[in-house]
């Protein structure tokens, strides 16, 4: 009988997950990943076991927790959090299929050499996260008209941190108002912005696409209906905790596909066979309660583009 059970055991395939975050702050789109392995077939602790690492933001940790993947012999790896899970994966292995989630330009950062059809070991999903940021400029100037400072609260150690503040500021100087970058990689850095926030006087935020803020989501929402300050997010997941207004793709549709994409991988296909994915859904949240609260009338034209309306 033991033969019998250990040979069972390791007939499960195990799929490593690698994220830059934390579990507390992502458990829904953890959910999105395992719904995108039940499509094809696979039920997570039943017949596929995953082995997550949480890196809780200290990307020097990834290497490590790459490497342990790899040498507990899973069938393939998800990567999540931006492109530092992905890197760390890619070195340490070029046999190991490799999935990723990130914002990051995956051609730009070296993960793969073509999106149709990736060479080596490694695939994924590409949120356009970056490229958006000078329509949630627009956006924000259209609710608010008068606004002549724009607030930009930024990770500096994200790999994209120095293009998308440049990105921000050509927008924000089209646009004839004045820029103040405010940057946290922790969370007594996030109550410090916006105490400079205050003193800098600024009309409105808006808010970088970045793992370690979208991690920060409840205290930067907080603190931002603790000062009256309209802001704009690139994800959803802010305007359903009481963000004013959210503009991007949609991660947990970019995990889902994830998912999926693992599953097809333990189920024998090459990874030249999955293009790189390109998260093209794009998503106008309003929070009309959270707008009533600060005073603001919402333009109907951006209440006649948006996807949701939370009343």
């Amino acid at each position: 009988m033991w033969p019998l059970m250990a040979r069972a055991q390791q007939a499960v395939p195990a799929v490593g997950f690698l994220h830059s975050t934390s579990r507390a702050a992502n458990e829904r789109l953890i959910a999105a990943f395992s719904a995108g392995l039940r499509e094809v077939g696979f039920t997570e602790a039943q017949d596929v076991r995953v082995d997550y690492r949480w890196a809780e933001g200290d990307y020097g940790r990834l290497s490590d927790m790459a490497a342990d993947l790899v040498a507990r012999s899973v069938s393939v790896i998800v990567t999540a959090g931006g492109v530092p899970p992905a890197l760390a994966a890619k070195a340490a292995t070029r046999i190991v299929p490799v999935v990723f989630v990130s914002g990051s330009d995956p051609i730009e950062f070296g993960l793969v050499s073509s999106l149709s059809r990736p060479e080596g070991n490694i695939t994924g999903v590409h949120l356009l996260a970056y490229l958006l940021d000078s329509k949630r400029v627009e956006l924000l100037r259209e609710l608010l008209p008068g606004a002549a400072s724009i607030a930009l609260l930024a990770n500096p150690s994200s790999p994209q941190a120095q293009a998308q503040n440049d990105n921000v500021e050509r927008a924000v100087r089209t646009l004839g108002a004045r820029l103040v970058v405010l940057n946290a990689t922790i969370a007594s850095e996030v109550e410090s912005a916006f105490t400079r926030i205050v003193m800098e006087k600024v009309d409105a935020l808006l808010v970088s696409a970045d793992p370690f803020l979208l991690n920060q989501r409840e205290q930067i929402v907080d603190l931002a209906a603790r000062h009256a300050l309209p802001a704009a997010y690139q994800w959803r997941e802010f305007a359903e905790l009481g963000g004013l207004m959210s503009y991007g793709t949609s991660i947990a549709d970019a995990y889902r596909h994830a998912g999926v994409y693992a599953g097809r991988i333990l189920k024998g296909q090459r990874v030249a066979e999955l293009p790189v994915q390109q998260a093209v859904k794009v998503e106008l949240v309003v929070n009309l309660k959270t707008a009533r609260r600060l005073g603001i009338q919402v333009p109907q034209s951006i209440l006649a583009r948006a996807d949701e309306v939370i009343e």
